[in-house]
């Protein structure tokens, strides 16, 4: 475990560049004040920032590229033009020369996700990376994944996602047994897809000792906290993550407009407001902020593009997080030991 993590920063990620990624490493810097920056993009538009954080500009430099990623780029585009010279590249690149302990950015997701893959490679074992992220729950918060990194999954890639967010979990949460579920229709062992149906037997029958697999969960039970760890492929992980970004808005609206319509409602929220605002910053996607790309050799943590400064802070925090408390050897130690299990046999199998 080391606090002296360096941390390469995409300056020119996201909605508002550096006039969001500096002060947010500014804040993150007062909680890990042996943490050092790089910032990756235009030296004018950082360097005059920079220079209001006199803290933040002592552990910090800057490395000059007039080359940004667009967000609206497309992963082929983003590859094309900014290869070896984009802040993104660049930021991704000092991880893998090992110039620094983990990227992190605000940028295009897609473009992210391509350069990190095409540059640092996954894992010996891991077929496809991963997007997770800290989900909500009465309980506290869960990692969730697959969110979008890549459409459909066959059984071994639903449990190289299970190894790499529980070992996640371990490093967030300190958990040495972290519970894992797999996203599926009903809680019967009968339902869902094939793919699925065999993940869950491959997972009961490794009895991997960092992980707990306790089977099926539905929808409901991600909220509800039911797992320390939520698996499912990406395309219903992301529309899952949206259809809770999106309620999360329209249940705000309902609150804005209910505490509005009368002067006791108004009155009522004056004296209730810090509780409000607790409530809206928890469900706010934009603060509870930094998605962890899992299964690449080396860490990158993806920013909410319309982030503010706290928000960016938040992923930082994320980011020196997994260097600090070796999430990549914890995802190899695991994957070792699925590994020396062998595979259990496709379903059917096992009863012949």
């Amino acid at each position: 475990m080391t606090d002296n993590v360096r941390i390469a920063l995409d300056a020119m990620g996201g909605d508002h560049g550096p006039a969001v990624v500096v002060p947010g490493a500014d804040i993150s810097r007062a909680r890990h004040p042996r943490a050092e920056f790089v910032f990756f993009g235009d030296q004018a538009s950082i360097a005059p920032l920079l220079d209001t954080c006199p803290k933040l500009k002592a552990v910090s430099r800057i490395v000059h590229t007039d080359v940004a990623v667009r967000m609206d780029d497309k992963p082929s585009q983003a590859l094309r033009h900014g290869r070896w010279k984009s802040s993104m590249w660049l930021a991704i690149d000092a991880v893998k020369k090992g110039e620094a302990d983990v990227a992190i950015s605000a940028g295009n997701t897609g473009a992210l996700m391509a350069m990190a893959k095409f540059n640092l490679r996954t894992m010996p074992g891991i077929e496809r990376p991963a997007i997770a992220a800290l989900w909500p729950t009465l309980r506290g918060e869960s990692v969730v994944l697959d969110l979008g990194a890549s459409i459909g999954a066959d059984a071994e890639h639903l449990v190289d996602l299970a190894v790499m967010g529980s070992a996640m979990a371990r490093v967030l949460f300190d958990l040495e047994r972290p519970t894992v579920g797999l996203l599926n229709i009903g809680v019967e062992e009968i339902k869902g897809l094939e793919e699925v149906r065999e993940a869950g037997q491959i997972l009961r029958e490794a009895q991997l000792p960092e992980l707990d697999y306790i089977g099926f969960v539905e929808g409901t039970d991600m909220g509800l906290g039911t797992a320390d760890v939520v698996v499912t492929e990406g395309f219903a992980g992301n529309i899952a993550l949206k259809a809770a970004e999106g309620t999360a808005r329209q249940m705000g609206e309902y609150l804005k407009s209910a505490l509005s319509r009368t002067w006791r409602a108004r009155l009522g929220y004056f004296f209730a407001r810090e509780a409000f605002k607790v409530l809206r910053d928890k469900m706010d996607p934009r603060k509870v902020n930094g998605g962890v790309f899992l299964g690449l050799n080396g860490i990158v943590i993806k920013s909410h593009g319309g982030t503010d400064a706290d928000g960016f802070a938040s992923a930082i925090d994320v980011g020196h997080d997994m260097v600090r408390y070796a999430l990549l050897e914890k995802i190899r130690k695991t994957l070792a030991h699925y590994q020396q299990r062998g595979k259990a046999p496709p379903l059917g199998e096992a009863a012949l």
